[in-house]
């Protein structure tokens, strides 16, 4: 019998998707710039898709490719891209077109001149859930891991490391030392809530809406917290 060194499997992955709306080249380095030295933990280690379908300008995509590792940002692909000579341009430049439309998380349009997060993202997991009233994870979650839960809550019993994920439509519930990131209500439900025993997370959302640690008044760390959003902002407060 021989062992199956290679195997090919289709998956889906959490990607940042950026809308780029009439939007130049030099427009959008400086805007991503500043969005990055806003919430550098956020774009860490992210990938990041670009969706160009209503972008009005032809970038030097070979340019793009650069400044995006230049700055520590993984691009891993194209879409939305209508024109043939645009798509071979994209291709020669060592870029992939991507094929499988995305849901946006931020949107680049010049007339707002800002970010517009939305709640919406496709999400890729190590461990990723059937849909049920709620899931139990045991286990320490390592750095590196990413659980989704979709159309439920999500429970830890242990640690969450640095570089982890957390995922779910629903609430989540965190009974450990949370170091990694929590992302409750991913497909935009404003209502549910992150409740946790230690806060020390590097990025909480919900709904879209999102706050690093830097943003995290002091007070809260290593406390536990209850995490809500009040006017589309994140409210934090002690739970006890």
């Amino acid at each position: 019998m021989k062992n199956k060194l290679i195997t090919f499997k289709n998956n889906n992955f959490t990607a940042l998707v950026i809308y780029l709306e009439n939007i130049n080249f030099k427009y959008f380095k400086k805007f991503l710039l500043k969005k990055i030295q806003k919430s550098p933990i956020f774009f860490k280690n992210i990938p990041i898709a670009l969706n160009i379908e209503k972008l009005a300008f032809n970038f030097n995509w070979i340019n793009l490719k650069k400044f995006f590792f230049s700055i520590g940002l993984f691009l891993i692909g194209i879409f939305g891209c209508k024109k043939e000579s645009v798509k071979l341009d994209i291709l020669k430049s060592g870029l992939p077109i991507l094929f499988k439309k995305k849901k946006t998380l931020l949107n680049f349009n010049k007339k707002k001149n800002f970010f517009n997060k939305n709640s919406n993202k496709n999400h890729y997991s190590s461990l990723f859930i059937k849909n049920q009233k709620s899931y139990l994870v045991n286990e320490l979650i390592r750095s590196g891991q990413r659980i989704y839960a979709p159309n439920t809550d999500l429970i830890i019993t242990n640690n969450v490391s640095p570089g982890a994920e957390l995922i779910a439509d629903g609430n989540i519930h965190i009974y450990g030392n949370m170091k990694g990131r929590a992302l409750a209500g991913a497909h935009g439900d404003e209502t549910r809530k992150i409740f946790c025993t230690k806060l020390s997370a590097e990025l909480i959302s919900i709904a879209g809406e999102y706050c690093t640690v830097d943003q995290i008044p002091i007070k809260f760390l290593e406390n536990s917290v209850e995490i809500s959003l009040v006017n589309k902002k994140i409210f934090i407060k002690y739970n006890h």
